[in-house]
């Protein structure tokens, strides 16, 4: 079985799945503030480490199933790029750009993605159902803790690079998809789940989400700059 499994918005399902998903990262988190500074850059390699490792085995699996291919396993969604990030930050001697590229697209996509769960190409393996949860809630998660507990902070204007960056990534993304006859970011088709950001034909939902895209950047470097949400 290879096909696309939406899990539908206030479900049961989602509901369950979205408890859980909290759980993980409010746990985490915690871990974090009750830690002391050297536990807490351990603790960070630890997340890495395993990130890893469910990162081989995600696609080793899809490999072994006969559901890896060109088209539908390279790491160019958003929160493909993402968890790449989250594999190598904690590796880099330079990391700002990394974070805060990793910070504004892995909390945005790794929310946009628990509030509207499509899992592509499902192949309806346990394995799969747990691991789109797991490495979306780990692209929230970590950020955060970097942010929170590594001294890790948002220049004046990150959420401006990170959308510049976007659009260079859109740029050369976009022929690839047509290339590979794929639809990596959803430049070709927009995602088969109801979203309210991401709809109507080609290419004039890409102009709205140009758009929001924009729009979520800034709020979100607005709202971490707030005292009660401030590292």
């Amino acid at each position: 079985m290879d096909m696309n499994y939406e899990i539908i918005f206030l479900s049961n399902e989602w509901i369950i799945n979205s408890v859980f998903s909290l759980l993980f990262m409010v746990l985490f988190l915690l871990l974090g503030k009750y830690s002391g500074k050297e536990q807490r850059v351990q603790i960070a390699y630890v997340f890495a480490y395993i990130f890893i490792g469910e990162y081989v085995i995600y696609h080793v699996m899809h490999y072994l199933d006969g559901t890896w291919s060109l088209s539908k396993r390279l790491p160019l969604h958003l929160c493909g790029i993402s968890s790449v990030l989250v594999c190598v930050i904690m590796f880099l001697k330079k990391r700002q750009l990394t974070f805060e590229f990793l910070f504004y697209c892995g909390i945005l996509g790794g929310i946009n993605s628990l509030l509207t769960p499509l899992i592509d190409n499902y192949t309806g393996g346990n394995f799969f159902y747990i691991d789109y949860y797991y490495s979306h809630s780990s692209i929230i998660v970590f950020p955060l803790y970097l942010f929170y507990y590594m001294d890790m902070k948002l220049s004046k204007y990150s959420w401006l690079k990170t959308f510049l960056i976007l659009n260079i990534l859109l740029v050369i993304i976009m022929p690839l998809d047509f290339l590979l006859g794929a639809n990596y970011m959803y430049l070709v088709d927009p995602p088969a789940v109801n979203h309210p950001l991401v709809s109507g034909e080609w290419p004039y939902y890409l102009i709205n989400l140009e758009i929001f895209v924009f729009l979520l950047l800034y709020f979100t470097y607005s709202l971490f700059k707030v005292s009660f949400l401030k590292n």
